[in-house]
């Protein structure tokens, strides 16, 4: 059986998708030293985001889809969460087991405490890119994100 071989833009995706794996890696560990002293994991803090960027509460599923995450793994997030106070449980009209997830006071300041310490982290990580350079890198994600998307659509499976 002949080996496969990969179109010229398919060897440079796949160059892309290695160094996103260890830029991936490299960046869960330095979100991690700078949270760490507010008790939070780049995890915690993704969530935590993702929380506050909702326009209004949201079940777990909901934050898990809008991370593209599973949901499970968001679920043990948010219950980590809410044992360190962070966010809180609220009835959902809509669902009876699927409880809205809320952001606390304590949460908030948390929140703002770690994305104080993010401005000046990224503005040093962004020294030297063009804003030009970051918007086409952030097309090209979007692009292999939406493809990805569609695939799983069409064999219906992650």
């Amino acid at each position: 059986m002949a080996k496969p071989r990969r179109t010229p833009a398919g060897a440079a995706l796949t160059d892309l998708i290695m160094d996103i794996f260890r830029l991936n890696s490299r960046l869960l560990t330095s979100g991690d030293r700078l949270v760490t002293h507010l008790g939070l994991t780049s995890a915690r803090w993704q969530v935590l985001g993702a929380i506050v960027a909702a326009e209004r509460p949201q079940p777990v599923s909901w934050l898990a889809r809008d991370l593209g995450a599973n949901r499970q793994n968001v679920q043990r997030i948010v219950d980590d969460l809410a044992g360190m106070g962070l966010v809180a449980f609220e009835h959902n009209p809509h669902h009876r087991r699927a409880l809205l997830v809320l952001l606390t006071a304590t949460g908030k300041k948390v929140f703002d405490d770690a994305m104080a310490l993010q401005a000046p982290w990224v503005n040093g990580l962004a020294a030297g890119l063009s804003v030009k350079e970051i918007e086409t890198v952030q097309r090209v994600f979007a692009s292999v994100r939406e493809r990805l998307d569609q695939a799983k659509g069409d064999d219906g499976e992650d």
